[in-house]
């Protein structure tokens, strides 16, 4: 087995746990345990790289010069496999560890062990990352301190938006997130016009200073949301190309719009006057 081959190497293994309020990394070794509380807009990634980082760091500590340091995190151990690829600040500080380590003759290995399959010493760091009460000062790198401010300023306008209920765009579009964009412009402009309501046909009016356009068999003003879904005279088209008559304009303009809405457009007249 690998520790049979590797038995004059003292096992090191490390671990880290991020939940929605907190991130931990915790160090085992043979009768030794460790764990400290990491920023809580730490990243996976970071979480993982700082728990081999605070092990190198009690490696300065012990009086054996042969270790192997195991992680279930693949990507941290491809991270300093390939250093010269490597952008993250924590891996160049754990370069700089490895070799401050070598100098003094201390010979370090690192192994992949797979998660959750009931390796003593990967559950027991998992349990001690998970609990980990005591602070790691260390500097935060910028790329998850960006992370973090991006995520809060999106929650941030997702509450605001949350409460513009009247808003038409709304109802199309709760959820604020990045739409694709469909690749012809100009179907673009005129998409986005009927999900926030305002065409040439229904506004123009107000840059003319007239009067609402009316619906003349309904009586109404004339609006995007009554064009699509309401009134009676295209009932035959939306049967056509909706295979409904019952409809809701979010079903017609969401973030993937439905197949035929243009068709549909042309057909009824009014394409070009978006």
């Amino acid at each position: 087995s690998h520790r049979t081959q590797f038995c004059t190497y003292s096992p090191i293994f490390t671990d880290e746990s991020k939940t929605a309020s907190r991130v931990g990394c915790g160090v085992v070794f043979d009768q030794n345990v460790f764990s400290r509380r990491l920023n809580a807009s730490c990243s996976v990634s970071t979480a993982e790289l700082m728990a081999i980082w605070f092990a190198l760091e009690k490696v300065f500590t012990l009086p054996e010069n042969t270790f192997c340091i195991y992680s279930d995190s693949l990507s941290a151990l491809e991270t300093l496999a390939h250093p010269q690829t490597s952008t993250h600040p924590i891996s160049s500080e754990i370069l700089c560890l490895l070799a401050r380590l070598k100098a003094i003759d201390c010979e370090i290995l690192s192994c992949w062990t797979p998660s959750h399959v009931g390796i003593h010493g990967n559950e027991l760091t998992d349990t001690v990352a998970k609990s980990a009460s005591i602070d790691l000062n260390h500097p935060l790198p910028y790329a998850d301190i960006k992370k973090f401010l991006l995520i809060s300023v999106h929650s941030l306008w997702q509450e605001s938006w949350d409460q513009q209920i009247h808003n038409k765009l709304h109802s199309i579009q709760p959820l604020l997130k990045l739409r694709p964009v469909v690749p012809v412009r100009m179907l673009d402009v005129k998409l986005n016009r009927l999900r926030i309501g305002h065409t040439r046909l229904t506004h123009k009016y107000l840059l003319f200073g007239e009067r609402c356009p009316a619906c003349t068999t309904c009586h109404v003003n004339l609006t995007v949301h009554h064009i699509l879904v309401e009134c009676p005279v295209f009932s035959n088209h939306r049967s056509r190309f909706f295979s409904s008559v019952s409809l809701n304009i979010r079903d017609l303009v969401e973030e993937r719009p439905h197949q035929h809405i243009f068709a549909f457009l042309k057909a009824i007249g009014i394409f070009n006057f978006l």
